[in-house]
């Protein structure tokens, strides 16, 4: 049987990501759609954006694939409480992860963070942010400047000197400060970046407590950073 209650923070948590991945669209001219169910697109989104993200765990596969083009490829669907089957539907799946949870009321720490948080407010500091979160110049043309007039979207590059040493995104939505596209060029920045995050999010969105979500290697300096895993959700792709 399919869970049909979830905490409100998990139920927040999915919302909030389908609020992100709307100003995504919303930044290149896709139009979205919000439902009871899940939040959709009838077209392809940007590249790394699901077509769907499920907003309720009682969510069934006729709630997305309607409103979804299964017919051209990569079409993505993100399962926000892993209870889907779309595998009789030709997809396969992309990737799990956990969605994370810092409380409001977790003390942020008593000293500065080893990164400066800056907000990037113009095109060319876009540009710079995206090269290094990709890695190399030649990734696609994801993050548009449109989301850097967005109200409820802060883009941060993380600093040390003058040096860009990562980023990480904030987005407020259903009551909740979503964390998203967290990097580091050098790894071994990973907790420094996680740590200016989280100061950063106490300045432009006090009061509010922190989601997100990850897996791997990544999930580490989360839950080292006061993070609680909330859930699992699932990512699927379509094979065809």
């Amino acid at each position: 049987m399919i869970p049909t209650e979830t905490s409100p923070v998990l139920a927040a948590a999915a919302r909030n990501n389908a609020d992100w991945c709307a100003a995504v669209c919303h930044s290149h001219g896709v139009p979205s759609r919000f439902g009871d169910a899940a939040w959709s697109s009838a077209r392809r989104t940007p590249p790394y954006y699901p077509d769907a993200v499920t907003l309720h765990p009682g969510a069934v596969p006729a709630d997305v694939l309607a409103a979804v083009d299964t017919a051209t490829p990569d079409c993505s669907i993100k399962d926000s409480f892993a209870t889907l089957d779309l595998a009789p539907e030709g997809f396969v799946e992309l990737f799990t992860a956990q969605w994370i949870h810092r409380p409001a009321d977790v003390a942020a720490g008593t000293t500065a963070p080893p990164l400066r948080a800056e907000p990037v407010t113009t095109a060319a500091e876009l540009r710079t942010w995206q090269s290094a979160w990709h890695g190399d110049e030649s990734g696609p043309e994801v993050f548009r400047p449109a989301l850097l007039d967005h109200p409820s979207v802060r883009v941060l590059g993380l600093y040390r000197g003058a040096g860009l040493c990562g980023g990480a995104v904030l987005n407020l939505g259903a009551g909740v400060v979503g964390l998203s596209n967290l990097f580091a060029v050098d790894p071994e920045d990973a907790g420094a970046v996680w740590a200016a995050t989280i100061a950063a999010a106490a300045r432009h969105f006090p009061g509010r407590p922190l989601v997100g979500y990850e897996h791997g290697d990544a999930l580490v300096p989360a839950l080292a950073s006061g993070f609680d895993v909330l859930g699992q959700l699932r990512v699927w792709l379509h094979s065809s």
